[in-house]
């Protein structure tokens, strides 16, 4: 009975963390990853493995890594001052705290703000906002496909094992 109920709790959390990829409430990559490492010590390591597990673990490392500064590298794609990637990574860190507007706004906010601490025009600075919004795109897509993979490296693992 306990072992349906980690399965369960297990399913809840990968479906949590495929919705926290596109939801910037929710952490979805680890929430995935914990939902399956539970689905593993569950099943005693049988079919999902050390190495598995350090494979999955490393994938939402990188996909977590992207998602966090995804929106500096928009900045930075769109030849944003030093002062508005730094403004759209501390905007990333405050948007934290604001739940999902924050989380929109913060970064664009950020960089807006220090590309005109950089003396840039209002209009100079809007577009600089805006790379680091289509940054943040970016980034919840490859968060999206580390996702989805993540959990097909997960099927893999439960069928060969």
């Amino acid at each position: 009975m306990l072992d349906l109920f980690l399965y369960v709790l297990a399913a809840a959390l990968m479906i949590g963390g495929l919705a926290g990829a596109v939801l910037p409430a929710l952490p979805g990559v680890p929430m995935l990853f914990g939902g399956i490492w539970l689905a593993a010590a569950v099943d005693g390591y049988r079919h999902l493995g050390l190495w598995w597990l350090l494979g999955i673990g490393l994938l939402g490392a990188f996909g977590v890594t992207v998602d966090f500064v995804a929106g500096a590298m928009g900045a930075r794609r769109v030849g944003a001052s030093p002062q508005a990637i730094w403004g759209a990574t501390l905007g990333t860190f405050a948007g934290l705290f604001f739940g999902i507007p924050g989380l929109l706004l913060g970064p664009f906010a950020g960089a807006l703000i220090g590309e005109l601490l950089a003396g840039q025009s209002v209009l100079r600075s809007t577009h600089v906002g805006a790379g680091t919004w289509l940054g943040l795109l970016f980034g919840t897509l490859v968060k999206l496909v580390v996702s989805f993979t993540m959990l097909g490296l997960f099927a893999l693992a439960m069928l060969l094992g």
